[in-house]
């Protein structure tokens, strides 16, 4: 299995990874432009860039950028005591300069839906042309079968799901099965679980909620962590179509991917002195 079949491989496990390539040499190295190293979130590496400590001081630049899901272009000096303009001395003799460009590979974020109902199947539809790998979680096999879209389809009761796989952190949860006490399972298993999704949103009425949150207070105690918690979920923009939801789904949950504190017309964004609309 060359690089290229391992990166695919990646892709479609969900595991991110980083595509090392050095794209310039000046004077010795060890590493021809080109070579290239893949190294994923599983501390795996295929490939090589020369060796020694570029590529050591490479993995470990690695790991950093799997947490942030960043790209990096870096050049490095092959001479222990040497001092280059923009570029990292390495413990090295060599006596080169190298380039390496660092790319991210992985989705930028797991996205987590339980229920593949008319809500669920209307939110796949509308964000996957987005850079996220979609899980949908639903026990009813009928429902699961005539799913599309997903990257992943599992046919499990939803807590079992979260018992046997858990879910990483920073994922966004969207929470919209068949019946109100499932989704309370779902809620209670995350809490319990102590996970730390960076988003939970739950399809509901405002008086679902309220009963929600009456039982969660009596079973985890007033000082019970919801900060991450969206419920009624989506932003709101009109509309009660499963697609017109699925919008308000997505919305909401691209406010947070982009860490966006308050959602705001484009106009009121940047207008100068002229608020035209005011006239």
């Amino acid at each position: 299995m060359d690089i290229f079949d391992r990166i695919v491989a990646c892709k479609k496990r969900n595991i991110g990874a980083v595509l090392v390539t050095a794209v310039a040499k000046q004077g010795e190295g060890p590493v021809a432009v080109g070579k290239k190293m893949l190294v994923t979130e599983h501390d795996e590496a295929f490939g090589t860039v020369g060796g020694g400590n570029l590529e050591f001081y490479a993995r470990e630049k690695c790991k950093e950028l799997l947490k942030t899901r960043q790209h990096l272009h870096e050049r490095y000096v092959l001479n222990d005591g040497k001092v280059v303009p923009n570029a990292k001395t390495l413990p090295m003799v060599c006596g080169g300069v190298v380039t390496l460009y660092y790319e991210y590979i992985g989705a930028e974020a797991s996205v987590f839906i339980f229920g593949a109902g008319h809500v669920g199947q209307a939110l796949v539809n509308t964000i996957k042309p987005l850079n996220f790998h979609l899980t949908v979680i639903d026990e009813r096999e009928h429902v699961i079968k005539q799913f599309k879209g997903a990257d992943r389809l599992v046919h499990q009761p939803f807590v079992e799901f979260i018992d046997a796989e858990g879910l990483p952190e920073n994922a966004f949860v969207i929470i919209c099965t068949p019946s109100h006490e499932y989704d309370y399972h779902v809620v209670n298993k995350v809490i319990e679980k102590n996970f730390k999704p960076k988003y939970m949103g739950m399809l509901c009425s405002p008086q679902k909620l309220k009963d929600y949150l009456e039982k969660a207070y009596e079973r985890f105690g007033n000082k019970i962590n919801l900060r991450r918690f969206y419920s009624p979920i989506g932003l709101s923009l009109g509309g009660g179509s499963p697609e017109e939801i699925a919008i308000s789904i997505a919305s909401e949950m691209l406010a947070i991917h982009h860490n966006k504190d308050e959602v705001t017309h484009m106009r009121e964004s940047d207008h100068g002195h002229y608020r035209y609309w005011e006239d």
